[in-house]
C-alpha cells in the first residue's frame, strides 16, 4: 500500500460539510481541517495497482462543495 495526501479547497462555509461527506464514504484513513490555502487534508492508503488519479476523480471530486484539490504522492514514511 502507498500513502497519498489530498489537500482540498472547499467552497466558502462548506469545509465541515465536505469533511463529513468524505468521512461517510469511508475512503480516507484521516481527515484534518487545516489553515492556509487549503481547508482539508485527507490521508489515503491505496493498493499499488490503484490509479490515484482515477481514485481521486471517482471518489473525492464527486463530493459537493469541493473547489480544488492537490494530490501529494509519498515515497517513504520514517
Amino acid at each position: 500500500m502507498r500513502a497519498y495526501f489530498v489537500r482540498i479547497k472547499c467552497q466558502l462555509g462548506e469545509s465541515y460539510t465536505v469533511a463529513n461527506q468524505l468521512a461517510e464514504l469511508e475512503i480516507a484513513s484521516e481527515i484534518h481541517s487545516t489553515a492556509g490555502s487549503f481547508d482539508l487534508l485527507v490521508k489515503l492508503y491505496l493498493e499499488d495497482e490503484v490509479d490515484v488519479g482515477h481514485f481521486v476523480n471517482e471518489n473525492i471530486h464527486k463530493v459537493e462543495g469541493i473547489r480544488d484539490t492537490e494530490t501529494l504522492v509519498t515515497f517513504r514514511a520514517f
